[in-house]
């Protein structure tokens, strides 16, 4: 089972950081410039996607009727905000490794499987980067020209974005106010229904949702009277809901939809029921940090500040404007200043001979001036380390090097400690993710350590299992 410490005292933490690094403003802006201007492939690269698609190769194997209908929903993707809603994993909040998540469905007539469109996340030793492979899938040629090299797993039934169009389309992305039940009341502000007794911790479950996101699932499979949809609870356990589906009146459609009971079952006896998908089973983690007041809608993805909260300022992107400021130091009874000259930290208020010296006498195992310490700490293991390592581990490798240069500046060469080797160890990371994508690298049988464990202290921690976060 999903314990309280996985779920409840996770998602408060690291949320809001994950909001602000996980897709920097500088991302969303440059991808949003490519999209507007038709250059889907552009706005992908800018959002840290690899197309793994020739639409030459789709409308050769599948004929020119789908290929259209791929091509106008890529036009209409906006990977910048599937990004900022694909699924995601505690503790550290990145991306769910190893996972395929479904876009869109082709039907074709004689055919039994439809062609999707997906996206896909390396597995959890290839995972440096935070990259997002975009390809088609049709069930019979996953590895084909045009879709990508081998390694991915086949499309989830739990994370698929077909019946979601919002979180990734940006022609449907107001969708989200109303998917995400952001006009009814917050879980712990009205009555729970009736059926919702043998749900653990209601108050993180989309409750209010249920009855008609398992309506649309169950129309999706061909069952528009209704039936039972299973929620995942766990790694062994399952909600089973009984969803009855009532016709609107003659010339109005949608019709009314009800759970008239849920029960938990074993894992296993759920084989062959739809699943309900995370996106409708959770809470939207924007909506929470909106509530609690842990996030200011100008902080979030703008498609999605438009949505929750209509009329929200979209604000630059943060640190555009900052200048270098002198750092002051006490140094021998006076306040000497420290900053960037040519690029380079240096002491302002030392004279060359005497940092020549004092160099001679630190390499000689004696103690140097302040002034100098501080600038070997500033290379070794620096106060924005740890923002270092999370920008790193989330993919953003701009935002790391623009910290590293506006504390260090742009030509200094990075001494031996923490900093360089977290920089080199993630550049290697990075290579591992290039020889995967080249299918010249695998595993192997004993291959324990991860990106984001190499990412961090040193210390090795296992990913909780059932900590899902989305």
């Amino acid at each position: 089972m999903l314990t309280g410490t996985a779920f409840e005292d996770s998602r408060p933490s690291f949320w809001p950081r994950v909001r602000e690094i996980a897709v920097p403003p500088s991302m969303i802006e440059t991808a949003t410039a490519r999209r507007t201007a038709g250059d889907w492939a552009g706005a992908c690269a800018a959002a840290g996607f690899d197309v793994d698609l020739d639409l030459r190769t789709v409308t050769r194997v599948h004929g020119s009727g789908l290929a259209a209908r791929l091509r106008a929903d890529l036009r209409r993707l906006a990977p910048d905000l599937l990004r900022w809603h694909m699924p995601r994993t505690a503790p550290d909040g990145l991306l769910r490794a190893g996972t395929t998540v479904t876009l869109a469905r082709y039907d074709e007539p004689g055919r039994s499987r439809p062609v999707r469109l997906v996206v896909r996340t390396a597995p959890a030793w290839a995972e440096a980067g935070q990259r997002i492979s975009l390809t088609v899938w049709d069930g019979l040629t996953p590895h084909g020209p045009g879709y990508g090299p081998r390694g991915y797993r086949p499309p989830d039934r739990r994370f698929r974005l077909d019946l979601h169009r919002h979180v990734w389309d940006a022609d449907r992305s107001d969708e989200l106010r109303l998917r995400a039940g952001a006009d009814r009341a917050g879980p712990s502000e009205g009555p729970l229904p009736r059926w919702a007794s043998p749900v653990p911790g209601p108050e993180r479950f989309a409750l209010g949702r249920w009855a008609d996101e398992a309506a649309l699932l169950l129309a999706a499979e061909g069952r528009p009277a209704g039936g039972e949809v299973t929620v995942r609870l766990g790694g062994r356990y399952r909600l089973l809901l009984d969803v009855r589906v009532s016709p609107g009146r003659q010339g109005e459609g949608g019709g009314t939809s009800e759970v008239r009971s849920a029960r938990i079952v074993r894992a296993g006896a759920c084989a062959g029921i739809p699943v309900l998908p995370d996106a409708a089973t959770w809470v939207l983690p924007d909506l929470e940090l909106l509530r609690s007041g842990l996030v200011a809608p100008e902080r979030l993805h703008p498609l999605v500040a438009a949505a929750l909260a209509p009329g929200t300022p979209q604000s630059g992107c943060p640190g555009a404007d900052h200048h270098d400021v002198p750092r002051v130091v006490d140094c021998r009874g006076a306040r000497h200043r420290i900053g960037l000259v040519g690029g380079v930290l240096v002491p302002l208020d030392h004279d060359p001979a005497e940092i020549r010296r004092e160099e001679l006498l630190a390499a000689l195992t004696g103690t140097p001036l302040p002034c100098l310490r501080v600038i070997d700490v500033a290379h070794r293991r620096p106060d924005c380390l740890d923002d270092i390592r999370d920008r790193l581990a989330h993919g953003d490798s701009a935002g790391a090097l623009a910290g590293v240069e506006k504390m260090l500046g742009a030509g200094a060469l990075l001494r031996d400690g923490d900093l360089r080797d977290l920089l080199t160890d993630a550049a290697r990371q990075r290579v591992r993710h290039g020889l995967f994508r080249a299918g010249l690298a695998d595993p192997g049988p004993r291959e324990p350590v991860t990106a984001r464990e190499r990412l961090r202290d040193g210390v090795h921690r296992s990913r909780p299992r059932n900590a899902a976060c989305h």
